[in-house]
């Protein structure tokens, strides 16, 4: 396998990135058919959110090498998406690696396989979602790798200059365009549910409160 190098994008908007923040990943999750990746990727910690310009990686399986060359372009806000490329076994992320990331102003890091010294990982208060933790743990070994093209996180194909969107229930990836009305939809659907509270707390049912069913619309 050779390396693939391509430059840093963009950063999105600070002001949209804010504005995605707000927003839930579930609450994308009402509509989007793409974008949201496997719920077994979990953030180490419930309460963990995160929200900026994603920069991709695909790393081979035990190696580690371009990672660390990734860690000295990242720049503040920055997501780090990482594709291992099917392996589960090996832990590209761990201590070091976090403090390198913190240090570099990461928002933080999403890697579709294990993470290593758990413990340490959480010290640096890295907002990170992973597959779990491995005590195997990836080598600089130079197999190569590619930085900066289209990846496939979790299932969901995402490019670099993409937003990500990382909280308690999982990880949306979604373009900078489609963030836009992903955003105006989030919050209609949030006045939606807190109309549908309002009616629960004075007594009505949910059932009178939700609209018909899709296909008895369609009737």
């Amino acid at each position: 396998m050779s390396y693939e190098r391509h430059p840093m994008p963009p950063q999105v908007d600070p002001d949209l990135v804010w504005r995605l923040a707000q927003t839930e990943t579930s609450t994308l999750g009402h509509w989007r058919l793409w974008g949201v990746c496997t719920p077994q990727l979990r953030p180490l910690k419930p309460a963990m959110k995160a929200c900026g310009t994603v920069v991709t990686l695909a790393l081979p399986g035990p190696d580690g090498a371009l990672l660390h060359e990734a860690l000295s372009h990242l720049r503040k806000g920055d997501v780090l998406a990482i594709d291992r490329l099917g392996d589960t076994m090996h832990a590209a992320v761990g201590g070091v690696v976090a403090a390198a990331a913190v240090a570099s102003g990461v928002a933080g890091i999403v890697v579709d396989g294990p993470i290593a010294d758990l413990l340490e990982v959480l010290d640096t208060g890295l907002p990170i979602w992973s597959r779990g933790v491995s005590a195997r743990t990836t080598r600089r070994l130079g197999l190569g790798g590619r930085f900066n093209a289209a990846v496939n996180v979790g299932g969901a194909v995402v490019h670099p200059g993409d937003l990500a969107l990382c909280d308690g229930d999982g990880v949306v990836f979604v373009s900078p365009q489609e963030a836009e009305n992903d955003i105006d939809r989030a919050i209609r659907s949030a006045h939606r549910e807190r109309t549908i509270r309002d009616g629960l707390a004075q007594g009505s049912t949910l059932e009178s409160l939700l609209e018909p069913p899709m296909m008895a619309r369609l009737a």
